[in-house]
């Protein structure tokens, strides 16, 4: 029976078919979301790992966005003008207010955290206020005074778009990238996760999964070696992690390892494990808290300055001062890099605060000085990560180091005293190791990639649990996982006495800053008919104290959330056991059935069976015997079966002890920092997209007014030039200018805030005056070329029909003359033929020689009389090209002279288009009339190949010109090909055939030569 399919069902075929297309061949990106830096890879067919570049072809980008204010105020529905990176840091010290640097610190933070103070301190001219709803960092711009503040994760998601315009830039055309894996740093609690996660939901980024710092860094690490085999008695490897960035100092401890897992089928496969085994931090110490003393000994020393005393300017006035503080924070970066190569750095500043100068100098000993109680606190981070993995210094094989901070003279010199020097490694890529991991790890997520199977287990870095009340009303509280629990690791069963609806709260243990810890709520799960399915299991018999309700929890691989495997109630009960089964009979069937059915037959039912099998055997004979026997027998059988019915012992169903589990329904959100509402979310991404839209709007508008004004600047060079004026009139060129002159007025008049449309307008009005002349120009130089051309194609059409013609006329003359010379042969003979009586006495075989000389003078007569070559093709054949060669050339004569008779100002009748198309026409016909002879040349094969003799050595077949006129054939070498058409998928070329025809027609007159001459011998 055929199968038949609802439309319901082929559509989602057809959904998941295209689907799968789609997701097989996007690409996928990497991004190491750095304080001060985000850098992103690019994975996609045909480009493996590549760093995408920024505009300015950097393989990093600056870590801020900003708001340039328009000098007038906005149009309704447009936004101010966005910078990122460079160019966004750029402006920090003309509009210190609408810059937004290093937002990775703030994420999912509230107002009131200290972080989010120093920062605010640091940066005096940002507008920072809570978010209406959910507390966090917003921004007003001043740029943007119309609308509502900009979370923290809407600036975030802008960098983030503008990195996915990059990368899509450089796949191509056609190719979007939507999946990402984001780095983050192991101390981003759930809260901070999210608000990642937020950034990139708000432009259309679709998160694979969050990764730590540093693991990817050790995936990166583990990318390119292969690590002792535990199964094989191999012992891992320990690695640290120490990557001292721009914000924040982390060190994470890795475990390498290989192990032997099954693959498909009988065989065994080899992989690598990545394992974070323990991680220590500091959120504070970084490369940003260093420019931070830089900073501040200026203003200290800047302030002691006689300028500064004379102006009573104070230490405080100068740190409340944007753009003072801008440019202090600038060069006080650029200072630190300069110190980790030179032991002395100095700058200056013109007009710092109240028009004052200032020149500032440092050295690395003073700079070391100023960072004395940071540099105690590198060993603190290191020692604190091998306390959580258990382990000791001595344990490590080597310390890697990562990010840019790393490099700071007195921080390698503190990790050398606390670890040695020789654990400290620089083999890995210290900028892009981590972003190559992320990448990586997006690969090996992306079902488009097969790359090496490296398993990785993150860590949930924080003590994690849960809190609910007991039946006694009583809170409760049980921690479930570990700063060591893995994530993605096999799941925790949770057992509860709990038999009404209820929550269950999950938390954090999250250190705070004054060395406390605070149990930060992350999810809630909230059952919804827990009752009622403990009433159901008391139902079949369960008593109350028996009913558990059981939960299995686990934690997230891709973000450490939460997630509920299995929710539900259970207890052991009685209950009837099943009979007559399907299985029940089967096993039976083949004498496996339960122990009753198995248990020895009865004296009685034994001897009834013995009495009738006997009886049965001796009554083979007769018929009768054997039917009343069987009769008797299942009389018999009949009456035993009933009485067996009919016993009590056997009538009652046994009963047994079974699990009996009800899947219990249950909900579950997230908790702490309230989630943004559907209509919220809906609002901040159609803001995005409303930015983006204007952003692009400006960027077509910039293109039109650039276009125009080159336009203008590319007139003045025409009119200047001989060939233009040659192919225009004066009143074409005084308009020209005229027209040219009033566009570039308007440009920098009205033009100044003119619509794209209006700028399109504009150069379209000067290229319409424009292109008739440059038209003419083009025309005159590449007419006599295309001329001279399209004469040649003539002149070779006219040689080859005037060629075939002569070869036609030739070989009917031939044929004519063989038709005669046939004819006047077979009537002299007719006349003359007389048939002799046989002689007496004459031999037998009398005669047989003279028929034999007869033969062969006979056959000789015809190769001699072969003739020419016989024609390709026929007077129809030419008859098409024939009249399109007459149509060209008069064509072409009657356009020359037209063409001849007009002045150079005036617009030509012979176009170039006219003059290829024509050129194009003969060829084709040509090619047409080429590719007939080579399918009669296939025809031919296949006929020469189909008569070919049977009793041969030699591979040569020929048709020879026979006396009933038929026309003769070219003869081919079997196996040899002349001509090999579509091969490469190209049709072949004119000058291809030609060869092709040239080479036949050789090879058919040597071989007419030879055999001439061998008959002759």
């Amino acid at each position: 029976m055929a199968h038949t399919f609802s439309p319901r069902s082929l559509l989602l075929c057809m959904v998941f078919l295209f689907s799968t297309n789609v997701l097989a061949i996007s690409a996928v990106l990497g991004i190491d979301l750095g304080t001060e830096y985000i850098k992103a890879t690019l994975v996609k067919p045909g480009i493996p790992l590549e760093i995408v570049l920024t505009k300015d072809s950097r393989r990093k980008e600056t870590s801020a966005v900003a708001f340039k204010p328009s000098q007038n105020a906005p149009k309704s529905g447009s936004y101010p003008e966005r910078a990122y990176g460079s160019d966004a840091m750029a402006l920090a010290a003309r509009f210190p207010g609408d810059v937004y640097p290093n937002l990775k610190t703030l994420l999912g933070l509230p107002t009131d955290d200290s972080i989010v103070k120093e920062y605010a301190a640091r940066h005096p001219d940002l507008q920072l206020e809570a978010h209406k709803t959910r507390g966090t960092v917003a921004f007003k711009s001043k740029a943007t005074a119309k609308e509502e503040a900009w979370m923290v994760e809407e600036l975030l998601a802008m960098e983030l778009q503008s990195i996915q315009r990059n990368a899509e830039a450089m796949a191509g055309p056609d190719n979007s990238v939507r999946s990402v894996v984001i780095t983050v740093p192991p101390f981003y609690t759930i809260e901070e996760k999210r608000a990642v996660e937020l950034a990139a939901e708000l432009v259309g980024l679709k998160v694979l999964s969050l990764i730590s710092d540093g693991l990817a860094v050790g995936l990166n690490y583990a990318t390119s070696r292969t690590f002792p085999n535990v199964n094989e008695g191999g012992k891992p490897e320990y690695h640290m992690v120490f990557d001292m960035g721009a914000g924040s100092t982390k060190a994470t401890v890795l475990k390498f390892q290989g192990r032997t897992v099954k693959d498909i089928g009988k065989f065994n496969k080899t992989i690598q494990e990545v394992q974070v085994v323990g991680s220590g931090w500091d959120r504070t110490l970084g490369g940003d808290a260093l420019n931070y003393l830089i900073a501040d000994d200026m203003v200290s020393k800047f302030v002691e300055t006689s300028a500064a005393k004379k102006g009573s300017v104070a230490a405080e006035s100068v740190r409340g001062h944007g753009r003072a503080m801008a440019k202090l924070l600038k060069d006080a970066e650029r200072l630190r890099h300069i110190l980790s190569a030179n032991v002395e750095t100095s700058t200056g500043f013109e007009g710092l605060y109240d028009d004052i100068d200032f020149k500032y100098k440092i050295t690395r000993a003073e700079f070391e000085k100023l960072a004395e109680a940071h540099a105690s606190r590198v060993a603190a981070t290191v020692q604190k990560a091998l306390d959580v993995a258990e382990l000791d210094i001595k344990q490590l094989d080597s310390i890697i180091l990562h990010g840019g901070s790393s490099r700071t003279p007195f921080v390698q010199k503190e990790l050398e005293k606390f670890v040695g020097g020789d654990k400290l490694r620089s083999n890995v890529n210290s900028d892009e190791a981590a972003v190559f991991g992320a990448a990586f790890r997006a690969a090996e997520l992306s079902p488009s990639f097969r790359v090496k199977e490296i398993r990785v287990s993150d860590s949930s870095f924080y003590p994690a649990g849960m809190k609910w009340t007991n039946p006694q009303d009583k809170p409760q509280q049980q921690r479930l996982w570990t700063e060591r629990s893995l994530l993605g690791a096999a799941p925790k069963e949770v057992t509860f006495t709990n038999h009404e609806d209820f929550s269950v709260r999950f938390y954090q243990q999250v250190p705070t800053s004054e060395g406390t810890t605070v149990d930060k709520e992350m999810k809630v799960l909230t059952t919804k008919n827990l009752t009622a399915s403990v009433a159901s299991l008391m139902e079949k018999g369960c008593t109350h104290s028996d009913i558990q309700f059981k939960v299995k929890l686990r934690l997230s691989p891709e973000d450490g959330e939460v997630e509920v495997d299995r929710a539900a109630v259970e207890c052991e009960a009685e209950v009837q056991e099943k009979e007559g089964s399907v299985m029940d009979g089967v096993k039976n069937l083949f004498g496996f059935g339960k122990n009753k059915d198995q248990q020895p037959m009865e004296a009685s039912e034994e001897s009834a069976d013995k009495q009738a099998f006997e009886s049965s055997s001796t009554t083979e004979t007769t018929d009768t015997a054997t039917t009343s026997v069987e009769s008797s027998t299942a009389s018999t059988t009949s009456a035993e079966s009933s009485a067996s019915a009919e016993s009590p012992e056997s009538s009652a169903t046994p009963k047994k002890k079974q699990l009996v589990v009800i899947t219990v329904g249950y909900t579950t959100e997230n908790a702490g920092i309230p989630a943004l509402s559907k209509a919220d979310l809906t609002k901040a991404k159609e803001r995005i997209k409303a930015f983006e839209l204007s952003d692009r709007s400006r960027r077509s508008r910039e293109e039109a007014l650039n276009q125009l004004e080159g336009f203008t600047y590319k007139v003045r060079d025409l009119l200047d030039s001989e060939s233009f004026t040659a192919a225009s009139t004066p009143e074409e060129r005084a308009k020209l200018e005229k027209k040219a002159s009033e566009a570039s007025d308007w440009l920098y008049e009205d033009g100044v805030d003119a619509s794209r449309e209006e700028l399109k307008s504009k150069l379209k009005g000067l290229k319409d005056l424009v292109s008739p002349v440059e038209k003419r120009i083009e025309e005159s130089q590449k007419r006599p070329e295309l001329v001279k051309g399209l004469r040649s194609a003539l002149d070779q059409t006219t040689t080859f029909i005037d060629t075939i013609k002569g070869k036609i006329i030739e070989a009917d003359a031939h044929m004519s003359s063989l038709s005669a010379s046939a004819s006047a042969s077979s009537s002299s003979e007719s006349s003359s033929t007389v048939t002799p009586a046989p002689s007496q006495g004459s031999d037998e075989f009398e005669g047989l020689e003279d028929e034999e000389t007869t033969a062969s003078t006979t056959t000789t007569a015809a190769v001699e009389d072969r003739g020419p070559v016989p024609p390709l093709y026929t007077l129809d054949d030419l008859k098409e090209i024939t009249e399109l060669s007459k149509s060209v050339i008069d064509w072409l004569e009657q356009k020359l002279a037209e063409q001849e008779k007009l002045p150079g100002t005036a617009d030509p009748v012979l176009l170039a288009k006219d003059l290829m198309e024509k050129t194009k026409q003969l060829e084709k016909a040509g090619m047409d009339l080429a590719m007939k002879s080579v399918r009669n040349f296939e025809k031919s094969k296949k006929k020469s190949s189909s008569k070919k003799p049977s009793k041969t050595k030699s591979k040569k077949t020929s048709t020879k010109t026979g006396t009933d006129g038929s026309e003769p054939t070219i003869e081919f070498k079997e196996g040899e090909n002349y001509f090999k058409v579509g091969e490469d998928g190209k049709p072949p070329t004119a000058e291809e055939i030609e060869e092709m025809i040239k080479r036949l027609s050789k090879e058919q007159q040597n071989k007419e030569q030879a055999r001439t001459k061998h008959d002759e011998l």
